[in-house]
């Protein structure tokens, strides 16, 4: 039986939708020292989710540097505390490296962030958004990606949170990881499905659209 996934899918449609949580271990990095010993680990895997948080501003004109950069296998997700660590050298031999996949979502707006701490050339990112319309889903969002996919929504309720707090919740380092960990999972099965085909595209009308988002 094929798989049904849609061009779009509607909120209400994901709020009904079982939570996610993150099935590995989550280790927060502090210092370079660490930083390094995490990249040479990283570095002999076959594929790695990414993304960045950023404090958020609530008055204009404030701007705050990436303070996070979450880097993730299929088991295990790094925590890289820019706002302590800056982007060191082992993170810039990370970032650049055309050995290893790196993937992530919306990447292109991550890599000026990370850029305004240090500039690097990027290596080797796939980005989902580049790929995802070869299945004709419109959506663009990891959240409403994810539900269409899988069946499970991310919660994004730490995502306008303190992420330069002296220390991480609980709740904020699962938000994070979830967030990397889940781009693999989301390019993984969009490969899959376009090489297998095995995938049937239910097109919503304007009707659905409107009773979806009321």
């Amino acid at each position: 039986m094929k798989k049904i996934i849609y061009d779009k899918i509607d909120k209400h449609t994901i709020n009904t939708l079982p939570l996610v949580s993150f099935p590995g271990s989550i280790t927060v990095v502090l210092s370079e020292y660490e930083a390094e010993r995490a990249v040479d680990y990283l570095l002999t895997c076959d594929i790695l989710g990414v993304d960045t948080e950023t404090r958020p501003a609530f008055r204009r004109g404030q701007n705050h540097k990436v303070a996070l950069l979450q880097v993730s296998t299929r088991e295990r997700c790094f925590l890289f505390r820019l706002n302590h660590l800056g982007l060191p050298k082992s993170l810039i031999r990370l970032l650049s490296n055309k050995i290893v996949p790196m993937v992530g979502l919306s990447w292109h707006d991550d890599i000026m962030s990370l850029h305004r701490r240090e500039d690097f050339d990027p290596g080797w990112f796939i980005d989902i958004q580049d790929i995802i319309g070869n299945l004709g889903i419109e959506d663009k969002s990891l959240q409403k990606l994810y539900a269409n996919l899988f069946g499970q929504k991310i919660s994004k309720r730490q995502r306008l949170t303190n992420w330069e707090a002296d220390i991480l919740t609980d709740k904020q380092k699962e938000y994070a990881a979830i967030d990397a960990w889940a781009c693999i999972n989301l390019y993984e099965e969009i490969m899959r499905l376009m090489t297998t085909h095995d995938y049937e595209l239910v097109k919503t009308t304007a009707e659905d659209d409107a009773a979806g988002n009321a």
